[in-house]
């Protein structure tokens, strides 16, 4: 498990970047947080780690963003599927065990789909440290 501190934007997308530039095709990267915690800001410093220079926003509406950089990124929104079935649709398999690797935020929703070996990254926020702070946490597994 390892454990990281942010105190504004630049350093959650500092993390990501350093995450994103481990990251090796075939993983899996589980993003779970609150709505507003940073996810979308973690992502793109991850993208960028990884060689992606595209703009990287939410896919909230389209479940799943593609980018092509030194591998390619399978960016996946899972707040709005309500079971794995819909995955399917999607042919989700490809992706999972694809060449690139993949983000998944809210990968809670369909935890029963997430290979074991995944990666899961928590980001939440501690009011207590101030308004900014977020702690981050990733274990290499929680199923």
């Amino acid at each position: 498990m390892s454990y990281y501190e942010s105190i504004s934007e630049e350093q959650t997308l500092e993390i990501g970047y350093q995450i994103g530039r481990n990251a090796k095709a075939k993983e899996i990267y589980c993003l779970i947080g609150d709505l507003g915690v940073g996810k979308t800001i973690f992502a793109k410093g991850f993208a960028k780690g990884i060689g992606i220079e595209a703009s990287i926003t939410s896919p909230t509406f389209t479940i799943i963003q593609e980018y092509e950089g030194e591998m390619p990124l399978y960016h996946f929104d899972m707040y709005r599927i309500e079971d794995s079935d819909e995955l399917e649709m999607i042919g989700y398999e490809d992706y999972f065990f694809g060449q690139g690797v993949c983000l998944v935020e809210w990968a809670n929703n369909v935890s029963e789909v997430i290979p074991k070996e995944a990666k899961w990254i928590f980001i939440e926020k501690d009011l207590t440290k101030g308004f900014d702070f977020r702690k981050i946490t990733i274990k290499e597994s929680v199923l």
